[in-house]
């Protein structure tokens, strides 16, 4: 038995093809299958198989499908040729809580099986034979075009996505061929994938080289001219670096690089580069704006004309008229043309809430997405601004800048060098940009009336629209040509397909109070009366929680934070969301994660303003605090359950916060709360929420301390060391001070963070807190060492090492010894070596594995400066044994280095290459800057 979704979808039994029925029956399998073994939603089932236009009895229709997929599944329950294929009872389409889950065998289903494949390939261990024999293996699985014969945009989106993983995976194949001398399979394989993609230079490169090494030069310079006419023609660009580099190689009559090498890279060269593709989803139906969308092509092209240029465009607009809509609308249909990948980021130049995005902090957004580590991201604004614009030079990015207060926000995120495609939208028309940077103006006005038209015949129909024509004009006038408005509108008549549009034109008549309303010159004047005639149609409990929306500090939420802020259940307030999607109120970008555009978090806040304070905004602000407060506490205990502990005050009523299983569920809920956790600090703050505001801050720390964002960790603890002093609350001004001190250290300043450990120890002191006192002192012995005081360092940990004990803390007292063993070790001390076994032994009795770990590798590190290197050897190989599982790369990567220090000491030299080129593996894979170092090591090493 194996399902197919790499070409048409199909489920074949023993060699036969099993009849799966309709386009949308296949449908349904592929969307289950795709995510196979997980739970899919009911509602994630019915937009990615309907769209935005689902029919009235969509989940009488689901069912259906859900029913016939089951039959044709329950007749591959019995084994057909003695396999077992599917285990006893077959696949299961199973129905519960969490929607429908297929449980079926991954190496049942091609697209999953490729992928195992290609992740196995990746293993270092594994030859280039070996790797070129199983990455044929996954190519072979692809039967032509993804999910062949289904439409829709899921459907579009994840054949995209698969193309890409292809390419990516007959590059891999392409270079480990190439090693073991496979050119002519090569050029057969790349001369039709490179007509198939002319504008991925990559595999243009990989086509070169093979020339190259066959010896072939004119059709490698030939395949050059091509790549260098359809790029100054498509994207007015010229070739990388890399092409530019093999080019003139082959002009030179130099020789081809050697056939084999060891895998993976060897020391010295390019560490991979990351494709970041951060576009948001496109707005389903876009219809209209064809002079905007040639435009925005005419800039495109046009950069032809201007190769050494960097083209901007600069979409202005009021609100709600539709900006986002056209340039993401436009940028997935472009994305192609900028294969090194798409940015994105949203400034919030007018949110509500006053607090846009700042320069600093997009770029580090950028950053992120490009692959930096935090540990390499530099302080200043100037240093983070020249490293983007480095890593954009010779590449083909395009950056859309959305919704920008001013020209001096934008001006940072500019790329440098032509190649790149800057696109800003923005209310104000931008003319600093325009006049300094060239940038191209694109000027946003209302929808024409046919366009207008046109989006209503799209989400009603157009039978409904064309027969009530005079309605569809006024309705079109109420909401002013807004496409905002005109959506809402839209939204509520589509929940009313029996009502007629006279109907609800003349609601949204009584609901304006007259056409003098609509000014025009302020489009939430123009909108209000459309938002609030929608808001009227709403259930109570959706309204109110709408204008309870309006107190959250965005820039998105979950369905347990709006659970919480309405002081319902997760099961209450999930039907509430509901309609307010449907009502188009708010929308779902990402599955789970809702927000509000500008317009309606305004109208929402105004809505809040008409609850009462005492019964309703001001337990609703404190339950949404509590949600954030108390889930990040959990969170946080399960990243670092031994740090100095706080005790928050208990949740108010109707607070349900999340619980998170494991430390990758905790770190992965605050890698998509941590915009809203840094909001709500503020907001808690700015509200005179002052416990709130330090202890919420404090949560973030070890999250934001082990994502290297220094410079948040930074701005919540200043926050949170106002608040503390405004109670006062010397609990939280100590453990601000120290939280202070962690970010100045981090950023290269200790002399910043010397004062503020010696305020939190002395505020730790005042509050007989021996453990708080304890970590200062270990924190401090840091600082002291960076300064190379380590004779200074002794008295610090014994005073926390007496502390420790004094709490009964276990694993503070292991680090101590630890401690000590690594600065007993540094100086050739045997002492080191008892530091290490105490430690060792207490954090085998505290269960702590990470901390074993750790005691082993300087247990191993003080044998090794003892000269004890086969002790060290098999510290090292304990120390890895205690990390496996635990999912802590960076510390394998550290220890697999010291372990091939070791060997490389024993004259081990075949195994201290091995050894280190696995720490490179990792720490490429990470993009750690440590990877230059061991590079050098393994260039220098024999």
């Amino acid at each position: 038995m194996e399902f197919l979704l790499l070409g048409p979808v199909e489920l074949r039994v023993a060699g036969r093809s099993v009849d799966l029925g309709s386009v949308k029956q296949r449908m349904v399998l592929a969307v289950l299958l795709v995510d196979a073994g997980r739970w899919v939603a009911a509602e994630t089932l019915i937009d990615r198989v309907w769209g935005e236009d689902p029919p009235a009895q969509v989940r009488t229709s689901l069912y259906a499908h859900i029913a016939r997929n089951r039959r044709a599944l329950a007749g591959t329950a019995a084994p057909v040729d003695g396999s077992g294929d599917g285990g006893a009872s077959g696949p299961q389409l199973r129905r519960g809580p969490g929607g429908y889950l297929l449980d079926v065998p991954p190496d049942r289903v091609d697209l999953h099986r490729f992928r195992s494949l290609v992740a196995q390939a990746r293993d270092a261990v594994l030859t280039d034979v070996a790797r070129v024999a199983v990455l044929r293996e996954a190519l072979g699985l692809w039967r032509g075009e993804p999910l062949a014969g289904l439409s829709g945009d899921w459907a579009a989106r994840t054949r995209e996505g698969l193309r890409q993983q292809r390419i990516d995976a007959v590059m891999a194949w392409a270079d480990a061929e190439l090693r073991v001398g496979g050119h002519a399979e090569v050029i057969s394989a790349l001369t039709g994938l490179v007509a198939e993609h002319p504008l991925v230079e990559p595999l243009a490169v990989a086509l070169m080289r093979a020339f190259q090494v066959a010896g072939r030069g004119p059709e490698a310079l030939a395949c050059y001219t091509v790549l260098l006419k359809r790029l100054a023609q498509e994207l007015g660009t010229d070739p990388g670096a890399e092409a530019q580099q093999v080019h003139q190689a082959i002009l030179r009559g130099e020789p081809a690089p050697p056939a084999a090498r060891s895998t993976p890279p060897p020391a010295g060269a390019e560490p991979r580069r990351a494709f970041p593709a951060q576009l948001p989803l496109a707005a389903r139906g876009f219809t209209g704006r064809e002079e905007e969308l040639a435009q925005l092509d005419g800039i495109l092209a046009a950069a032809a004309e201007r190769p050494a240029a960097v083209v901007v465009s600069a979409v202005s607009g009021t609100a709600g008229v539709g900006k986002t809509a056209l340039v993401v609308h436009w940028a997935h249909r472009v994305a192609d043309r900028f294969p090194d990948g798409q940015l994105y980021v949203n400034l919030r130049g007018f949110d509500p809430s006053g607090v846009a995005v700042t320069p600093d902090q997009a770029v580090r957004g950028f950053l992120d997405a490009l692959g930096v580590p935090g540990e390499r991201v530099p302080a200043d604004l100037e240093a983070r601004v020249g490293l983007y614009r480095s890593l954009l030079a010779g590449r083909r990015i395009l950056v859309v800048l959305d919704n920008a207060g001013d020209a001096e926000q934008v001006r940072p995120l500019l790329p440098g060098t032509a190649g790149c495609l800057a696109v800003v939208t923005s209310r104000n028309r931008l003319a600093g940009l325009v006049a300094a940077e060239g940038a191209h103006p694109i000027a946003l006005d209302l929808l024409s009336p046919a366009e207008a038209r046109g989006l209503l015949a799209h989400r009603l129909g157009a039978h409904r629209v064309a027969a009530e024509p005079d309605a569809v004009e006024e309705i079109i006038t109420r909401c002013a040509r807004l496409p905002l408005a005109l959506a809402v509108a839209a939204a509520r008549a589509a929940t009313w397909p029996a009502v007629p549009l006279a109907t609800l034109a003349g609601e949204l008549r009584a609901a304006d109070g007259g056409l003098e309303a609509f000014s025009g010159d302020d489009p939430m004047t123009d909108a209000r009366a459309v938002f609030s005639w929608s808001h009227h149609a709403l259930s109570s409990g959706a309204a109110r929680l709408f204008a309870l929306l309006g107190l959250h500090p965005g820039p998105e939420f979950s369905a347990p934070a709006a659970g919480s802020l309405t002081g319902l259940t997760l099961h209450q307030v999930r039907p509430l969301l509901a309609e307010l999607a449907r009502a188009h109120l708010i929308s779902e970008p990402a599955p789970g994660r809702y927000t509000l555009h500008d317009l309606l978090r305004a109208y929402a806040a105004e809505r809040a303003h008409t609850l009462d304070a005492d019964t309703e905004r001001h337990p609703a602000a404190h339950r949404m605090l509590d949600h954030y407060l108390h889930t990040a506490h959990g969170a946080d205990h399960l990243l670092d359950p031994h740090r100095a502990s706080i005790t928050p005050h208990p949740p108010h009523p109707g607070a349900n916060p999340e619980r998170t299983a494991d430390p990758a569920q905790a770190m992965a809920w605050f890698a998509a709360e941590h915009p809203v956790l840094l909001a709500a600090v503020r907001q808690a703050a700015d509200a005179g929420l002052n416990a709130h505001a330090w202890q919420l801050a404090w949560t973030l720390t070890t999250y934001l301390h082990r994502c290297s964002r220094w410079h948040d960790l930074l701005t919540t603890q200043r926050t949170a060391l106002h608040a503390a002093r405004r109670l006062p609350d010397e609990t939280g001004q100590a453990h601000a001070h120290y939280g202070l001190a962690l970010a100045y250290r981090a950023l290269g300043r200790p002399d910043d963070a010397h004062p503020h450990l010696d305020q939190a120890l002395d505020l730790f002191r005042r509050l007989d807190d021996p453990v708080g006192q304890a970590f200062t002192r270990i924190k401090i012995t840091w600082v002291l060492a960076q300064h190379n005081r380590y004779e200074e360092t002794g008295d610090h940990l014994m005073q926390a090492l007496e502390l420790f004990r004094a709490a009964g803390h276990q694993v503070g007292q292991a680090k101590v010894l630890n401690n000590f063993g690594w600065y007993q070790a540094e100086r050739g001390d045997r002492q080191a070596l008892t530091y290490c076994e105490q430690a060792l032994d207490l954090f085998k009795d505290s269960g702590d594995r990470e901390g074993e770990a750790i005691a082993w590798d300087t247990y191993g590190y003080a044998h090794h400066r003892l000269g004890n290197i086969r002790q060290a050897i098999s510290c090292y190989h304990q120390a890895l044994e205690r990390l496996r599982g635990l999912g802590n790369r960076l510390d394998e990567a550290e220890i697999l280095t010291h372990l091939a220090e070791s060997h490389h000491a024993a004259g081990e030299t075949d195994a201290a290459r091995h050894t280190w080129q696995h720490a490179l593996t990792i720490l490429d894979d990470l993009d750690h800057p440590d990877a230059e170092k061991i590079r050098t090591r393994l260039n220098t090493s024999t």
